[in-house]
């Protein structure tokens, strides 16, 4: 398949990677200086930007330029970003410890969300995921088995499984969730590095791609003392 990837999406994750190397309030490029070292239009730097103002890392003043979002980085639950992004935008590194990446059949649970035939295969991929070292969540994730080339391929412990997606031509697009609490079991306990028993925040998220199909079902357990959620919320009140 021919590589894929958004010339926007390409402009935001140099950008990420600078980002994660800035001080506080330590200025971005201007739109024109993007626009001439990536030789993409103006609409296309502003687009590559506004998701970067979207998900807090950067704000704009207006006549001054873009500047770098100071202050602890937290993902909020509106938005659909990846682990590395996320990490990134704290200041911390991330990294992965692959438990297992294998191709199987799927289960009925993935058939009837993933919208695949009752014959098919999945692509499940389980990591452990780190920020400097650190374990913060165990993440199981099932992709429809047409994506098993470019994953299996995937340096899966340093590289963003997003981005591969992208690169293979599947931008995920958006998703629904459903957060809950529960308990580390044992397998978790000596995974994560915590006690049997601790509390996780436990999310499980089937995201769509760029033309409206089921691209990946996942579970992410988090340790709880180590991983924040904001949330945006208005108040409603009766009259």
């Amino acid at each position: 398949m021919r590589s894929f990837t958004p010339r926007y999406y390409e402009i935001q994750q140099q950008l990420r990677a600078r980002i994660a190397q800035l001080d506080p309030d330590e200025p971005l490029p201007s739109d024109a200086m993007l626009c001439e070292e990536f030789r993409v239009s103006r609409m296309t730097a502003r687009n590559a930007v506004r998701q970067l103002v979207q998900e807090g890392l950067v704000y704009r003043v207006p006549g001054r330029g873009t500047f770098v979002a100071g202050g602890p980085a937290h993902r909020q639950t509106g938005k659909v970003m990846s682990f590395t992004d996320q990490m990134r935008r704290s200041g911390r590194e991330p990294r992965s410890r692959l438990v297992e990446c294998v191709v199987r059949s799927a289960t009925e649970s993935e058939v009837r969300r993933l919208g695949l035939r009752p014959d098919a295969h999945v692509v499940a991929v389980r990591r452990v995921r780190l920020a400097d070292g650190e374990p913060i969540a165990l993440e199981v994730a099932r992709f429809p088995e047409g994506c098993a080339p470019a994953i299996l391929a995937a340096d899966l412990e340093s590289q963003s499984l997003h981005s591969t997606l992208v690169a293979d031509g599947h931008l995920p697009i958006s998703g629904r969730g459903r957060i809950t609490a529960e308990t580390a079991s044992a397998e978790d306990a000596a995974l994560l590095d915590v006690r049997e028993g601790e509390p996780l925040l436990v999310e499980r998220r089937l995201i769509v791609d760029q033309e409206g199909k089921p691209l990946e079902l996942t579970e992410s357990r988090y340790v709880a003392a180590r991983y924040n959620l904001d949330v945006d919320f208005t108040v409603e009140v009766e009259t």
